[in-house]
């Protein structure tokens, strides 16, 4: 199997990382955040790099690249830990792209290919606790009309997103329903998350809706395995960025006249780093390369790699404040943003408890070492 990157795949790695260095920098972060943690011009310049077209048909106006093109840009977007949601752009686009009726494809993928619009999923409930196939929210038909009523929580950009791809449950089975946050009976409340990103509270009281597909659940398991597949390359990124960055202090810091690198027991621990680091990304290629496969094969896959994905988002995290002292959890220094990252996306599309269960109950019978 061939495990190198085509030209293209190098060039686009090139341009998102020239942008992160050149167009993203630490204090433009930290502006953001300080605003609410969402910048829509930052987002456009995503745009203009094609970023939000990635996995939207030339058709309709975008790259038509697939799962790899994916991976390398969020690897650099984790780099600079960047706030923008592309990573809700790639879940919907291809959602849509994938499972909507002709109609509502030519609606909205031009407009997020480039960037005029902003789709995202609005899929976690309180009480949900990470199980896709718990939903409380009820959608109902009346003359060819939908109307969906519920609450969705932790959404991304919730109060600046144009709609929101939303499951709800209709005669007991889940659909996945298109709502416009302009339309009547929608309301937000929005706020700043842990990591510094935007998010919010969202509420359907008989919002009118769009209907995507009624065979629901199955179009978002394969929605949130493209949310994990991404956030595992994202996490990769974050995580590089911060063993880069504790290197660097370690090469800098002095005890007893000498920099710290040179302490063998410090560079063990920088070793462990590298082993976890390495680990990860060998996870998140699988996670890629798997988003294609059979849906049980894929749920399978994608559990294992965002379960070794948080194993070592937390180990790297964790490691690198050690190695930095008290200066690594002062918001002025960076790595506090990196851990408070790291700790985030751990927790995004199911934490590493969560997919620890998955893998056990999706683990089959020929499995282990009695088979």
């Amino acid at each position: 199997m061939d495990f190198d990157f085509s030209d293209d795949q190098e060039q686009l790695r090139d341009a998102v990382r020239k942008w992160v260095d050149k167009g993203y920098d630490f204090d433009r972060r930290r502006a953001i955040v300080a605003a609410g943690g969402f910048d829509r011009a930052a987002y456009t310049e995503l745009a203009e790099l094609g970023l939000t077209g990635l996995y939207v048909s030339e058709d309709n106006g975008g790259m038509g690249m697939g799962p790899t093109e994916a991976m390398v840009t969020m690897e650099e977007l984790g780099r600079g830990i960047v706030l923008e949601p592309l990573t809700q752009t790639l879940i919907c686009s291809a959602t849509l792209q994938t499972h909507a009726p002709a109609a509502l494809q030519a609606a909205w993928l031009p407009r997020m290919a480039s960037g005029e619009a902003i789709v995202v999923l609005a899929h976690q409930e309180r009480g949900a606790r990470y199980q896709l196939n718990r939903c409380a929210a009820q959608a109902s038909e009346s003359g060819g009309a939908w109307t969906v009523t519920g609450t969705k929580s932790v959404v991304a950009v919730g109060d600046q997103a144009d709609a929101f791809v939303v499951p709800a449950t209709v005669n007991g089975q889940i659909a996945l329903f298109l709502v416009e946050r302009s339309a009547s009976g929608v309301s937000t409340q929005a706020y700043v998350t842990q990591d510094g990103s935007r998010a919010a509270e969202v509420v359907l009281s008989q919002a009118p809706a769009q209907l995507v597909t009624l065979n629901g659940l199955a179009a978002l398991e394969e929605a949130v395995d493209i949310g994990i597949a991404s956030v595992c390359a994202e996490a990769v990124g974050v995580m590089d960025k911060t063993l880069a960055i504790t290197v660097d202090y370690m090469n800098t810091r002095k005890q007893f006249g000498v920099v710290i690198a040179s302490f063998q027991a410090l560079r063990h621990r920088v070793s462990d780093m590298k082993m976890q680091l390495e680990l990860a990304r060998s996870m998140s290629y699988y996670a890629t390369l798997k988003l294609h496969a059979p849906a049980e094969e894929r749920r399978r896959a994608l559990a294992r790699a965002k379960y070794q994905l948080g194993v070592s988002m937390r180990f790297i995290g964790q490691q690198a404040v050690q190695l930095h002292g008290g200066i690594a959890v002062t918001d002025e220094y960076i790595v506090s943003h990196y851990f408070k990252k790291l700790t985030q996306l751990d927790m995004t599309f199911g934490d590493t408890l969560h997919q620890l269960g998955q893998v056990s109950d999706r683990m089959q019978e020929t499995a282990g070492v009695f088979a």
